[in-house]
């Protein structure tokens, strides 16, 4: 069984095979980007794009779990944090084959010469609530700067025909967003619910779309057992980059 305590470094996180320096960034390494970075599907992916990529998180994992052929392109507005996901990029194993860009996506979009076979995101969340100790955390919590229909229409204009957008969000968001996806021409083909234990109800939704049609699946995924330890099904996720794993 795992135990509970990873090795930290006072200005970011250390896993398996890299370093995140987050002293920069707005939203620290946390519990949400390492499961949507370990789940996302992958087989047969052509090239990468993380929006809103912060510190760089899902860029690094994404290009651990890729041949070394897959790009990863990686988009970020405020201009602090693509600054420190690139110098985390940089720092990998893998930096030939991870772009940082420091854009609103909205606009990157536009211009953009490629289409993505998986796009990655773990979006704003919340619409405007109580005051944050920065703008730049603000930015990173809350969806006036990218709303849904944003990030679902910028993800629209970038995606392949069989590629899927991944993203991750509070349970109680979770209808809401797919509903407005359906509108844009979006299927839900992957959905699985994460609960903190087996008595409570889930708290995040992991949703995997695809502008084709196909089968759906869904699971639930639990994150402590009774005993407390990390389940077995959390552990067999992330173990190749948890170091307590």
């Amino acid at each position: 069984m795992c135990s509970q305590r990873a090795v930290l470094r006072r200005d970011g996180f250390t896993f398996k095979q890299f370093f995140v320096a987050h002293d920069r960034c707005a939203m620290k390494v946390g519990t949400d980007g390492t499961l949507l970075g370990a789940w996302v599907p992958v087989a047969n992916v052509k090239n990468v794009l993380d929006i809103g990529t912060g510190s760089g998180l899902l860029a690094l994992m994404l290009a651990q779990r890729t041949p070394d052929h897959v790009t990863v392109d990686a988009v970020e507005l405020d201009p602090a944090a693509a600054e420190q996901a690139a110098e985390n990029a940089a720092g990998c194993k893998w930096s030939s084959r991870i772009s940082v860009h420091c854009a609103d996506i909205r606009e990157w979009a536009q211009q953009a010469t490629q289409r993505y076979s998986l796009i990655v995101s773990n979006p704003p969340f919340f619409t405007q609530g109580s005051d944050c100790a920065s703008p730049e955390r603000a930015q990173a919590r809350y969806t006036t700067t990218l709303d849904h229909n944003a990030l679902l229409s910028s993800a629209a204009q970038l995606i392949t025909e069989d590629g899927f957008f991944c993203v991750i969000m509070p349970e109680t968001s979770g209808t809401a967003f797919c509903e407005l996806a359906k509108t844009q021409g979006w299927f839900v083909r992957y959905r699985t619910d994460i609960a903190d234990n087996e008595t409570r109800m889930p708290h995040r939704v992991m949703l995997a779309l695809s502008p084709t049609d196909g089968e759906y699946f869904t699971e639930r995924l639990i994150i402590r057992g009774p005993d407390q330890q990390y389940s077995e099904g959390y552990c067999s996720l992330t173990q190749d980059f948890y170091l307590f794993m």
